[in-house]
């Protein structure tokens, strides 16, 4: 298989209790079946039968049309340093960085809204704390976190998909690695590639260059211009945008977890379509404290040598090398995208 296939995940969306005994239906497993092929020979697919509103998605992109033309100036005032270690707020034109490189593309970083209250709040855990909304503050929490609750909902679903796929009960990604899951949601804007002289970054710079995703399940929503491209069968290969839909792929934990039967498969992003694009990747990952050690899979093994990967990956780190919580780990990959704001003592648990 080298292109993206198209998946209807209605069969697994479409479950009354996440503690149903009931076994997968023929739908189900053949919905799992499609994820599984997927996940093993290309790490992206295309969703379809999410169950999303599409009338959500229509807002969020209004929003934040409007939000991106505004000067940065203004944009400015909700600059990340402002949101501490929660890590949340706007950065601008190459304000991240890919393999120590400026990405041509800004954006503004949400996640789970947490008060004062919260123990990993007062305790000062990374990631955690609350949103910075733009102006109208009310719609755009709305659109947020409606959007984060929606998102969340179908990413148990497609990992409900894997489980089966892999032999494992459908829910044992909810009860062993996302009962409290940390969730991350991006709103990112390109400019056009033409612009890149206009803010002081390289001609041949990219919206964002090869990289793979650190977590589980990233699930991204894209309008229209394009320009997502995956490594797959040797080649580039161009994600065009379905409509209604949704692109997914598999991160870094998920090839770990599998011991490479599932590969989290390079991808990058450049703008050539002459418009301002847009992209709403939301990111469902492991809970903060979770461990993530490879499965005992029928005939999957982790390497016997553990950084025998390194050579091949876009970073030269291998996934089979990590240790520790999954907190401890997305810190670590959080320092080289934004050197600036990263603790120098930081905590890893409440």
């Amino acid at each position: 298989m080298s292109a993206v296939p198209v998946i209807d995940i209605g069969p697994l969306a479409d479950v009354p209790s996440t503690t149903d005994p009931s076994p997968p239906s023929a739908a189900q497993e053949a919905a799992a079946r499609a994820i599984d092929t997927a996940c093993r020979e290309v790490g992206f697919f295309t969703i379809v039968g999410h169950g999303v509103d599409p009338d959500l998605r229509a807002r969020s992109d209004a929003l934040a049309r409007a939000f991106f033309v505004r000067p940065d100036t203004e944009k400015a005032e909700l600059a990340m340093a402002r949101a501490g270690r929660a890590w949340r707020g706007w950065f601008p034109v190459g304000g991240e960085l890919t393999s120590g490189r400026p990405d041509l593309k800004e954006g503004l970083y949400f996640g789970a809204e947490l008060g004062p209250d919260d123990p990993r709040v007062r305790a000062g855990v990374p990631l955690h704390g609350a949103n910075l909304f733009p102006d109208p503050a009310d719609a755009w929490a709305e659109a947020v976190l409606a959007t984060i609750g929606e998102l969340t909902r179908v990413g148990q679903a497609v990992l409900r998909g894997m489980a089966i796929g892999l032999g494992l009960p459908a829910e044992w990604f909810a009860e062993h690695l996302t009962d409290d899951p940390l969730v991350l949601f991006r709103i990112f804007h390109y400019p056009p590639a033409t612009a890149a002289p206009e803010v002081g970054i390289d001609e041949d710079a990219w919206g964002v260059g090869e990289h793979t995703d650190y977590g589980l399940l990233t699930i991204l929503g894209q309008d229209g211009s394009g320009g997502l491209q995956v490594r797959t069968g040797g080649r580039w290969q161009d994600v065009a945008p379905t409509p209604d839909s949704y692109v997914c792929n598999i991160g870094d934990m998920l090839e770990r977890l599998t011991g490479g039967r599932y590969r989290s498969t390079p991808h990058r992003v450049r703008n050539t379509s002459g418009l301002d694009r847009l992209s709403f990747p939301f990111f469902l990952d492991p809970s903060w404290t979770a461990r993530v050690d490879p499965l005992p899979l029928d005939g999957v093994a982790a390497p016997a040598d553990p950084g025998s990967d390194a050579a091949e990956r876009w970073d030269g780190r291998s996934v089979f090398e990590a240790s520790g919580t999954y907190g401890e780990y997305i810190l670590d990959k959080v320092a080289q995208v934004f050197p600036q704001l990263t603790p120098a003592d930081p905590p890893t648990g409440p």
